[in-house]
Formats: structure tokens, C-alpha cells, sequence
């Protein structure tokens, strides 16, 4: 018994400090203040009738392309590319409620569910046609999920570093109740601890302190962090959600895919990306060896470059077979 109090106790003293050691190199910022000079880009807001309040952004023109993020980033991700995409394409780029700039209603869950029928809501009042959808992390079965249930609105895939089905690797299973539990609630309250984790681990190179204040700061408030943590537990929780995207993924088998992949990704490697080739036989893959899981930070002008010259060349041969 005496020894089992001491394993506990010495738990117990590693848990307080691993977690004072967080509060006292925390470097979320009081508040959030937008970059301007980083995110120079127009507000778009959608009220929901729940009370949330939507923001998005619309910006360039041509070809549509709707960009979808993760946990526990926001539209900010894909700043590089609406820069390098802007003059050619539409670019479409929603914060979930509860991430970024967008705002949740107290009855709103942050469920996979629930932000898949938000998107979906989008696309409907934009009215949008003939898009290609960019997932990447929890934007690949929401994103999925959405074209799933308004087909006929999109024509292709641009797939990164994302999953679309339940669990079945350990890893994911452990890191779902680790983040997903008692652990990541309390990181995530005291001192940000979700999302300094998937900014350090999920970036190949290294954020600059502005950059990651601005992934740091919609998060400022202690009662604005569930989303970052609830996430991880909808690995596990939505199970029934990501098993209907799963079994009628052959839907949208059809579709052209670009996959686009980091191979220094923490969270989903070669068997995610082996997966997605056998679900879409008409894919092109460009493996991105020096990124990590937010391909968007570690690679912008590879993907920028690979989806210009996918679309163009896929999409327009596709048009003129059909």
C-alpha cells in the first residue's frame, strides 16, 4: 500500500508541475487583436438562428474554392494562399463557431455534427456551384459531410493531412482521451495548453511570436477554450457521424481528388493518405516532404502552385469530356 501512495504521490507532483511549468511559460495574450497586417482581408458574418454569429471570408474571383480548417486553427490558416490564389480563384473561408472571429450561441456543442450543418448553411445562402472543397484535420469530414448532403454544389477535392471515418489506429484512440479528457480540459483551461500543443507539434518549422498569437488569441478567455478540447473528445464521441461520411464516401467517388500531404504530420501519415488513394481512383498526390500537419504554414507556395495547376488541367479537361 505505502508504495502505491508513493507512485501516486509522485504522479500526482509530476502532474502539478507539468502544469505550473504551462502557466508560467504561457504566451496566450490578454486579449485578441486582430493582425491586420497579417489578415488584411474583409469581415463577412452569417447569423445563425441558434445566435451564433458566423464569420467568413469571400475574397478574389474565378474558379470557387471553399477552404475548410481544423482544431484548433481558423481562417488565418490560409492566409498565405487566399494571397497567392486571390487573383484566380474564389476563395471561401468560414471560423467555425467558437474559433476565430466567429462567435457560439451557450446552447451551441461544437460537435463535428453541428459545424457540418453550419458550413452547410453557408454554402446554401453563397449559393455555391461548382466548387472544390480544401479540407484539412476536422475540415475533411465536415467538408465531406457537407458535399455529402448538397452534392451537386461541388466538383473536386483538395485533400490534406484529414481522415474521414471512425477510429481505428491506437495512437488516435489515446491521443482522443488523453486531449479529449481530463488531461486536455485541464491544460486548455489553465494556460491554453490544446492549442500550444497543436501549434508546436502540428508545424514542421516554427510560428513567429506574432503568428501564434494569433492563433493563441481567440482562446485568450478561459471560458472561450472548450472548443479546443471537445474536438479531440469528437474523435471518439462522433463516432456514428464520421462512421455515415465513411460508408457513403463512394458517393463522391467520381470526383477528382488532389491530395496534398505533409510527411512530418504527427496525427495522419501514409495509411490516412493510402486510404483516400483507394476511395477517389481519379487523385494526383504530391507528398510535401518538409511539412508537418498545418501544411497551410509549412508549405503555401507548394500548394498554391500544385492546386493551380491541378484545377486547370483536371478540371478543364473534365469539362470538355463531359
Amino acid at each position: 500500500m505505502n508504495a502505491i501512495l508513493f507512485v501516486l504521490g509522485l504522479l500526482a507532483l509530476g502532474i502539478a508541475i507539468a502544469v505550473a511549468w504551462l502557466y508560467l511559460t504561457d504566451p496566450t495574450p490578454d486579449g485578441f487583436v486582430l493582425d491586420r497586417a497579417r489578415y488584411p482581408f474583409q469581415s463577412q458574418f452569417m447569423d445563425l438562428p441558434d445566435g451564433s454569429r458566423l464569420h467568413y471570408l469571400d475574397e478574389g474571383q474565378g474558379q470557387t474554392l471553399l477552404l475548410l480548417h481544423g482544431n484548433p486553427t481558423w481562417s488565418f490558416l490560409y492566409r498565405q494562399l487566399i494571397n497567392g490564389l486571390k487573383e484566380e480563384y474564389r476563395l471561401v473561408v468560414p471560423d467555425y463557431p467558437g474559433f476565430g472571429l466567429s462567435t457560439a450561441s451557450r446552447s451551441f456543442g461544437f460537435t463535428a455534427a453541428e459545424q457540418a450543418q453550419v458550413v452547410g448553411a453557408l454554402v446554401e445562402k453563397l449559393d455555391l456551384q461548382d466548387a472544390l472543397i480544401m479540407m484539412q484535420d476536422w475540415g475533411g469530414p465536415i467538408g465531406f459531410k457537407v458535399a455529402l448532403q448538397q452534392p451537386e454544389r461541388f466538383k473536386g477535392f483538395v485533400i490534406g493531412n484529414t481522415w474521414a471515418w471512425p477510429l481505428e489506429r491506437l495512437r488516435h484512440k489515446v491521443f482522443s482521451m488523453v486531449m479529449g479528457g481530463w488531461p486536455g480540459q485541464l491544460s486548455a483551461w489553465c494556460c491554453n495548453g490544446v492549442v500550444r500543443a497543436f501549434m508546436s507539434r502540428g508545424v514542421a518549422g516554427q510560428l513567429s511570436d506574432p503568428e501564434l498569437a494569433m492563433y493563441l488569441g481567440p482562446f485568450s478567455r478561459t471560458d472561450s477554450r472548450s472548443p479546443t478540447h471537445i474536438f479531440p473528445a469528437q474523435l471518439r464521441n462522433a463516432s456514428d457521424f464520421l462512421g455515415d461520411v465513411y460508408r457513403n464516401l463512394p458517393r463522391l467517388s467520381d470526383r477528382p481528388v488532389l491530395l496534398l500531404w505533409g510527411e512530418k504530420d504527427f496525427a495522419f501519415q501514409k495509411p490516412e493518405r493510402d486510404r483516400f488513394e483507394s476511395l477517389f481512383p481519379d487523385h494526383e498526390t504530391v507528398l510535401l516532404e518538409d511539412a508537418g500537419h498545418f501544411i497551410q504554414e509549412d508549405a503555401p507556395e507548394a500548394i498554391v502552385g500544385a492546386i493551380r495547376d491541378w484545377s486547370k488541367r483536371t478540371l478543364s479537361n473534365r469539362d470538355e469530356r463531359l
